[in-house]
């Protein structure tokens, strides 16, 4: 399979500060998305997670470069810089800038907060030191600036700099001293403090600086070009402070600039606009009978809290507000809404009265502090004006002719339908609230357009932004059922389910070149450039018969469980790249390829449904039997493949199928000459891997 680095991870582990790591994800995100996943990993992730085979740019925020040490000297160094000399690249930010020097000198000679030595990644081939201006507070912003940078245009490309001079936010950063005398080593500086500085620095005065590394190549600032202004609060400075926020505003046009340019130096491919800080949309909650949607909200009666005449689900996540149709009055409901929200939540909760909820501003968002207001459709479904990107009539007309058209099914799986336009994550807002999510029932199905804040395994996010099917179902699995039906297996019921919903779309899409990746993903066998020739599914190959190297990620799943009484509670996500060029490919894409017409969300969600319900419906009678196993296995990726067992020395085996009670992969070990030795080993995945053929542990049986 073609392993594309499309993740951007960001470190929110041991020594980052949570404000940098979302200054981080909030202006990379604006400038990456949507090609690629902007996501945070943890330390414990990057330790023992193969995460470098996907990421595009691996980036050290903000924090105390000395804790970054303690956690991460020895292994977590060597696979960061091997993963930087094998082609990736490497972006630190003030802290993360002493940390990828040769040396740190920060406050020599100040008994409190003194910090000297040497560096084990060493990418800046000399010292780091610091302050470069004075005045620095941990944990505060009383010592923050606003410090004048020149750029290098030569180095970045005069075309992509608005200002050869700007100011950026300055927090506790050092200078990179002598870097002009390190040119023959590679390194080049990309920007320079111009105002005196409070330590010997050298002629450069580098507060940016370059450097090729291996195949990879690293960038390390002292400044902060990743905080936006609009993101900075003028209150939590001292006097002045107010003062280094308007400068930063003034120069945020050639901030942006200069880090984008600095991103393309980095290999990486910058969005076309950057992507706006979108606002949550309200939930739409809606049956092909409206009077089935009457009963459900009925059946919450014991989770609704009412004030002042207006009800809310207050979940352990998020709260809910459950809207009526008619006109609502604004000062009534910010006085109901502190009832239920603490008072730091009210404002974002209630600013606005339109379809959106207020940001203030494009700015960073707690989106978990937002109220979420659900409109619940008791008389007639949505109208196409109040959801204008999903068309409630053309989904439950495609779901009613699927359930028809099935026979074995009664179309409980999407039933139910909550969709917004624009929501955190359809498995959190399921998930993480239990008190609403125990009322649901099997087959309950969120659906959105755009997900702001996905979920994957990991730090394995999956980006789904317009364009992307995103839904989450839910279904209930009887403890009795385990023995003969484990709940282990129904990740790989929803992999088929979605398999099938496309290849029985509508006839002709069976060509669809779409095939199941153990454990949970979904892969396409990628469009040819114009100058292949023909091959199998009337696309142009590189040879006759694909292989898993011809194959891209369009998708994945992700299932949520947890166990109360005699049943598990399952939320099973999925998100699939229907309409998108980025990152991989798109399912429209491959439609295009074989001149067929492109995918209709509302068809395509109905038709994985219905499938799931019957694959599910099957599976909980008859467990996972041959038959299953055999329809599964016709749409992997994975008959007779050769995997290298790292962990078990560099032992081979041949896959040969997965395993009856756990679902592991069931492989032959082979031996000279990649002869069958005649052992069975099941194999599992260690951690949360992202690379099949990486982290897997052998098990004999």
């Amino acid at each position: 399979m073609v392993i594309k680095r499309v993740n951007v991870l960001v470190y929110a582990g041991n020594g980052s500060t949570v404000e940098s790591v979302r200054h981080c994800l909030f202006t990379l995100r604006r400038l990456l998305s949507p090609n690629y996943a902007i996501i945070p990993i943890s330390h414990q992730s990057l330790l023992t997670e193969p995460w470098t085979a996907t990421c595009a740019l691996l980036v050290f925020p903000g924090g105390a470069d000395l804790a970054y040490c303690r956690t991460l000297n020895g292994d977590g160094n060597r696979k960061i810089s091997q993963y930087v000399n094998r082609g990736g690249a490497y972006l630190g930010f003030c802290a993360g800038g002493y940390y990828g020097s040769q040396r740190c000198e920060f406050e020599v000679g100040d008994p409190r907060m003194e910090v000297v030595g040497a560096r084990e990644l060493a990418f800046f081939p000399g010292t780091c030191r610091g302050l470069a201006f004075p005045g620095f507070v941990y944990g505060s912003e009383a010592g923050a600036l606003a410090v004048e940078l020149k750029v290098n245009r030569e180095a970045l490309g005069p075309e992509t700099i608005s200002k050869e001079v700007f100011r950026s936010y300055y927090n506790g950063g050092g200078v990179f001293v002598d870097a002009e005398k390190c040119r023959e080593q590679g390194v080049e500086v990309l920007a320079s403090y111009t105002e005196k500085l409070n330590v010997e620095a050298g002629e450069a005065k580098a507060a940016v600086v370059y450097r090729k590394i291996g195949e990879g190549n690293i960038i390390l600032t002292g400044p902060h070009p990743e905080f936006a202004g609009i993101n900075l609060d003028k209150k939590n400075g001292g006097p002045d402070y107010s003062k280094v926020v308007d400068a930063v505003n003034e120069n945020d046009i050639a901030r942006s600039d200069f880090l984008k340019a600095c991103l393309r130096k980095l290999g990486l491919k910058i969005a076309k606009e950057e992507t706006p800080v979108p606002s949550l949309s309200r939930l739409h909650l809606s049956s092909h009978n409206a009077s089935d949607v009457s009963e459900l909200v009925h059946s919450w009666n014991e989770i609704i809290t009412t004030v002042d005449g207006e009800e809310y689900i207050k979940g352990e996540n998020d709260t809910f507000h459950l809207e009526k149709p008619a006109a609502w009055s604004m000062g009534s409901l910010k006085k109901a809404v502190s009832a239920v929200l603490p008072s730091s939540t009210t404002g974002s909760a209630t600013e606005s009265s339109d379809d959106s909820d207020a940001s203030s501003g494009d700015r960073i968002i707690d989106y978990n502090s937002v109220l979420k207001r659900l409109l619940a459709h008791e008389t007639e479904l949505p109208a196409n004006k109040e959801t204008p990107f999903f068309n409630h009539h053309a989904f439950y007309a495609n779901l009613n002719h699927y359930v028809r058209t099935s026979r074995d099914i009664e179309g409980e799986f999407g039933k139910y339908l909550l969709y917004g336009e624009v929501v955190t994550s359809t498995n959190t807002m399921l998930e993480k609230n239990n008190k609403l999510l125990n009322l649901l029932p099997t087959g309950f199905t969120m659906t959105a357009t755009t997900q702001l804040c996905g979920r994957g395994r990991g730090s394995n996010v999956w980006v789904s932004p317009s364009g992307s099917l995103v839904f989450s179902t839910v279904l209930r699995h009887p403890m009795s059922l385990t023995v003969t039906a484990p709940v282990v297996f129904v990740q790989y019921l929803a992999a088929l389910a979605i398999v099938r919903g496309i290849h029985t779309y509508e006839p002709g899409y069976s060509k669809i070149p779409v095939r199941l990746k153990w454990p949970n993903d979904i892969y396409a066998l990628a469009p040819p450039s114009p100058d292949e020739k023909k091959g199998p599914y009337g696309l142009s190959r590189r040879n006759s018969n694909p292989v898993p190297s011809d194959f891209v990620k369009i998708g994945g799943i992700l299932v949520n469980s947890s166990y109360v009484g005699n049943e598990y509670t399952l939320v099973v996500g999925i998100g699939l790249n229907t309409a998108n060029h980025a990152p991989t490919t798109s399912l429209n894409a491959l439609a295009a390829a074989e001149r067929l017409p492109p995918f209709q969300m509302e068809k395509l969600l109905a038709r994985i449904l219905t499938c799931f319900e019957s694959i599910y419906t099957r599976f909980r009678l008859t467990g996972w039997n041959t038959e299953l196993e055999a329809l599964y296995l016709q749409h992997w990726l994975h008959s007779d493949q050769i995997v290298t067992l790292e962990t078990e020395g560099g032992v081979k085996a041949r896959i040969r199928g997965v395993t009856r009670d756990w679902g592991l992969l069931l492989a032959e070990e082979l031996g000279w000459q990649d002869r069958p030795t005649g052992k069975l080993v099941s194999l599992q995945s260690d951690s949360n891997s992202f690379d099949f053929f990486k982290g897997l542990v052998k098990r004999k049986i």
